[in-house]
């Protein structure tokens, strides 16, 4: 269990991710809206800051505003229906510096509301903690708050990925990029006898609310690829009469792949990034079909978590990437990849579990997307922070969106 000194730490180093991130936009992108059914790249700026605000200080501690109109305005992010996008415009947005007035002011609060100042240099203080644990700490500032502050400033540091990917190459700030090699594997099942499969946070750690309560489903054998479906096995498929996936690119009548710094020739031992429509359809035309939520699991527990996530790279890696550092994987013994390197598409609609009760504090993160026009999403991608690698982390989307990092795998009776 993490101590709110570990906690306020992790907060801490957080935001400097996020503010990394955010540098490598050149500031005259900041009011363009790369992804249509996405707010402008200025939201989310602004949006980290009123979260932990309106969290913390107007939840918890009920501090007076100094600010209501951004602590609305940068309340929520958006998830459109299909044909109803945002139509604001630039000006409808704040000025940046107002908005940098406004962000610096909220963690000023913030920082003081915790007494965690000295913790905005990570070395200021040792390993043991000068402070110690609930030292200064509010009491109606929980552990629990503080886990919700971090990790939902780390999956924005993921969201915002996606949103990066999309902004034209000369207005962000270069970083090193460069495909990896390796050779295409063949395909590959692996059986997966009958078994229970555990759904759901069992071990009293830290959870969102749509992953309690956990729970046993009994699963009827299946076989499983050992890899990620690849760009080149995808291939097969649009050379059939497919449409090609959002990330592939084909200049010159030659098919490239769209990479977060640089488009370069289609790697084909790469996953292929695809909408659940897309792994859909993929699937059927292979006489197969995608997991569900509990056969996931029951695969994933003999998979060891990859080596690109955590934000290691910015593209993904071949699909045999991980077998020179995993003997029984190479062996065949495991599956590999389910955790790492793409999300994983599942068949399973976006659903509570049973006993479902939703964060008073947060009532909107889970139970709006229980309509039945979501899928769940397993495993992580490349930029996932090593939080949420815990088996009963669940990620949810539409079925149509092109821009995150999802893969596919299949799966047979």
């Amino acid at each position: 269990m993490r101590t709110t000194t570990d906690l306020t730490r992790a907060l801490c180093r957080a935001r400097q991710q996020t503010d990394e991130l955010f540098r490598l936009v050149r500031p005259d992108a900041l009011y363009e809206r790369p992804i249509p059914e996405r707010h402008r790249i200025l939201f989310y700026i602004g949006h980290l800051e009123a979260f932990d605000w309106n969290l913390i200080g107007r939840y918890a501690l009920d501090v007076a505003s100094f600010h209501p109109t951004f602590d609305h305005l940068f309340a929520f992010g958006i998830d459109p229906p299909p044909g109803q996008l945002p139509s604001d415009q630039p000006s409808d947005w704040p000025g940046l510096d107002e908005m940098e007035r406004y962000n610096r002011r909220t963690r000023d609060e913030i920082d003081a509301l915790l007494d965690i100042n000295a913790l905005q240099d990570n070395d200021a203080l040792p390993e043991n903690g000068a402070l110690q644990d609930n030292d200064a700490m509010p009491e109606k500032v929980t552990e629990q708050l503080l886990h919700v502050a971090v990790e939902h400033r780390l999956m924005h540091a993921e969201t915002f990925a996606y949103i990066l990917h999309q902004v034209d190459y000369e207005k962000k700030v270069s970083q090193p990029s460069w495909p990896a090699e390796s050779s295409r594997p063949a395909p590959e099942m692996l059986e997966i006898p009958a078994g229970t499969a555990q759904l759901g946070m069992k071990n009293g750690g830290f959870g969102w609310d749509n992953e309690f309560h956990a729970h046993s489903v009994e699963v009827p054998a299946f076989s499983i690829g050992k890899y990620k479906v690849t760009n080149g096995e995808y291939l097969e498929f649009v050379r059939q009469g497919a449409d090609a996936p959002f990330f592939w690119k084909k200049p010159g009548g030659v098919w490239h792949y769209r990479g977060m710094w640089a488009e370069f020739p289609l790697p084909l031992e790469w996953p292929v990034y695809v909408t659940w429509s897309e792994a859909e359809a993929y699937a059927k035309w292979r006489g197969m079909r995608l997991p569900s939520e509990a056969e996931w699991h029951r695969a994933a527990a003999r998979s060891p978590v990859s080596c690109n996530v955590d934000f290691r790279y910015w593209d993904p890696t071949p699909v045999t990437a991980d077998d020179a550092a995993t003997p029984t994987a190479r062996a065949g013994g495991e599956v590999s990849q389910m955790t790492g390197n793409g999300w994983e598409w599942t068949s399973s609609q976006f659903a509570p579990f049973p006993g479902f009760e939703p964060f008073p504090f947060y009532s909107n993160y889970s139970a709006p997307f229980f309509d039945g026009r979501h899928f769940v999403l397993k495993g992580a991608s490349p930029r996932t922070a090593a939080c949420f690698l815990r088996p009963s982390f669940r990620n949810w989307f539409r079925p149509s969106y092109p821009y995150l990092y999802a893969t596919m795998r299949l799966v047979e009776s």
